[in-house]
């Protein structure tokens, strides 16, 4: 079976990736089930830690064969306040097969004193802006991010800095050292993404847990469109991975055990796919 491309499977991805050749793949971008007890459709997310552990090295050793020797891996892992240890338990099992090249936090929701910024022009008061789930209680603050993990083969992978890059505040360091060419810099390694405004239940709600598009669209434009030519998400969800790559013209193949997700993830790429004929 040949897999065709801008298509989700319904399938587990482990034997789905089993039909991708070595090194087919760019960019893989993906959310797994953190095992912290949310509530999916088919998934049991309260297995054993030893067994989760076990799978998802099972994932990162597939993963690690689809990738090109340049590519990137980008790894969503979330956590709870009464369990912090599940990235890192899984980010160490993958240590054996990636080398964690950067470390990305997802940034939900912050809050920026005025008095706390300077004299900048563009902020005019206080900040609150992003969303997060209240956590009730006087243990644990509120959760406002997440990590991303990119790793790669070698640890070498050369990046596009400057396609999320973001302008100068001060506009004097333009020029003030050979790098600074231009009104943009890197972004650095803290990204506010929030979630996107609900326009339909049926887009955001179905599935408890999942990323923004913007998210994955961020991190294939850092590792380069021009050089992306398939990204693969193993854990589809509702098809944010999809849709990014839809809006950046960038091919994608997608895995997704439950079919009620994948077929929201086909309507969501027609519709993106219609906007874009549409304008």
């Amino acid at each position: 079976m040949r897999l065709e491309k801008n298509r989700v499977y319904v399938m587990d991805c482990l034997e789905g990736m089993k039909l991708i050749d070595d090194g087919e793949v760019d960019v893989i971008v993906t959310s797994p089930p953190y095992n912290i007890g949310v509530k999916y459709n088919k998934y049991d997310d309260t297995i054993p830690r030893e067994k989760y552990l076990d799978w998802m090295e099972e994932v990162g050793k597939e993963c690690r064969r689809v990738l090109n020797d340049k590519g990137s891996f980008f790894l969503n892992m979330g956590h709870k306040p009464t369990d912090w240890w599940v990235p890192w338990e899984v980010a160490f099992r993958l240590r054996k097969y990636f080398v964690l090249q950067n470390i990305i936090i997802w940034v939900k929701s912050i809050a920026i004193e005025k008095k706390d910024v300077g004299n900048y022009p563009n902020i005019l008061g206080d900040i609150s802006v992003g969303h997060y789930k209240p956590i009730p209680g006087k243990r644990f603050l509120n959760d406002c991010f997440e990590y991303i993990f990119h790793f790669t083969k070698s640890g070498d992978v050369e990046l596009d800095r400057l396609a999320i890059g973001v302008p100068y505040q001060d506009k004097s360091n333009i020029g003030r050292w050979k790098s600074a060419t231009k009104d943009l810099r890197c972004r650095g390694n803290t990204w506010f993404i929030p979630y996107e405004t609900i326009r339909s239940r049926e887009d955001q709600r179905p599935h408890p847990s999942t990323f923004p598009p913007k998210l994955p669209e961020m991190c294939i434009k850092l590792h380069g469109i021009n050089k992306t030519k398939l990204v693969l998400d193993p854990f589809m969800g509702l098809g944010n991975t999809a849709v990014a790559c839809t809006r950046l013209g960038v091919d994608w193949i997608g895995f997704e055990i439950d079919e009620y997700y994948a077929k929201i993830t086909e309507r969501r790429v027609k519709g993106t796919l219609l906007q874009f004929i549409d304008g």
